[in-house]
């Protein structure tokens, strides 16, 4: 049976030291049929190539299979040009033979496990950057985004083992604290709680990065050091 571990945001090399030998030294078991998601904000597709190239390279030379759900700092519109497959009963962007781009909206069958996958967050720091060079509007979900999501869901029954976004429902990002009210109320966050309030949706466990912290809320997980693994 595969292995499934989740952790967060990893930015490119920035914050990618929790996944090493010393902080991970579980990989040193694993292979390419167990899995690490990173919950947003990989940053492994920035449209420069010899940075991108090296990301990747050392993604492949891991001995897990690497999944992500995008975040607000991707770069989207690299992430679009990429084909969509199907794989293991969602859509993806296949960046390598072994990482790979988990679409919005999906619901997938991992290692036993069926995951909903959601990425997109809204930027607090776009005012310092550039469109199109450093932030980009794909950074939220489009109109058939949230329709898939809620189609692909409804065929599951709002029912799944676990739930993988980059961004919180909003009452659970008000209560962790945060004082940046851009990285809360918006759109998808409400989404996000509609699920909830409306749909019932039901899950193991829901896992998140994009706050920068660690912090449990019963059933919800925000992860930044952590990578914690889901049977």
């Amino acid at each position: 049976m595969s292995r499934i571990f989740i952790t967060g945001d990893t930015h490119c090399d920035y914050d990618w030291e929790k996944i090493n030998t010393t902080n991970f030294p579980e990989q040193k078991n694993l292979t390419k049929d167990d899995y690490v998601i990173i919950a947003g904000d990989f940053g492994g597709i920035w449209g420069l190539d010899k940075t991108d190239r090296y990301i990747i390279k050392t993604y492949e030379k891991r001995s897990f299979t690497t999944l992500f759900v995008d975040g607000n700092h991707e770069n989207h519109d690299a992430l679009d040009q990429y084909p969509v497959e199907i794989w293991n009963g969602g859509k993806i962007h296949r960046i390598s033979d072994t990482v790979i781009h988990l679409m919005r909206g999906q619901v997938f069958e991992i290692g036993g496990k069926t995951i909903f996958t959601m990425g997109g967050a809204q930027s607090s720091d776009k005012i310092y950057r550039k469109e199109g060079i450093s932030w980009w509007a794909r950074e939220m979900p489009s109109d058939d985004e949230y329709d898939e999501a809620v189609k692909n869901l409804g065929a599951h029954g709002f029912k799944v083992n676990y739930v993988v976004t980059h961004c919180a429902p909003e009452d659970y990002a008000y209560s962790a604290g945060f004082d940046d009210v851009a990285r809360r109320a918006n759109r998808l966050t409400a989404f996000f709680s509609s699920l909830i309030t409306e749909h019932d949706i039901a899950y193991d466990g829901w896992y998140f990065g994009h706050y920068h912290r660690d912090k449990d809320f019963e059933k919800l997980h925000c992860l930044y050091h952590r990578i914690v693994e889901i049977t």
